[in-house]
């Protein structure tokens, strides 16, 4: 599970929005904000890691604590992992070079 730490950039057409995560041994990660996906009553957060050697894609579905506060969990479900990607993919044809 990896929290929210905070989001570096404010929302921007121009700009990269860039979140850091923590996972549960504590160490950070940035990764840059692609997408928030709904499906079947169930938010999921498109993201890439914020690095050179990134190859892909990470979906990561979202944990609400409270009003201020979000949990972003692994989706272990092969099946649901497919389902949003193919909505993330319509949603950016011709933004991204999609490689399967």
């Amino acid at each position: 599970m990896l929290n929210n730490e905070d989001f570096v950039n404010e929302l921007d057409d121009n700009e990269a929005i860039i979140i850091e995560l923590t996972d549960e041994d504590g160490v950070t990660t940035e990764f840059e904000y692609l997408d928030t996906i709904q499906l079947e009553g169930e938010e999921y957060i498109v993201l890439i890691e914020n690095s050179e050697d990134a190859d892909g894609v990470i979906i990561l579905k979202i944990e609400s604590i409270d009003d201020e506060t979000e949990n972003y969990v692994g989706v272990e479900d092969e099946e649901i992992v497919e389902k949003v990607y193919a909505i993330f993919k319509k949603n950016h044809a011709g933004e991204f070079d999609f490689t399967d």
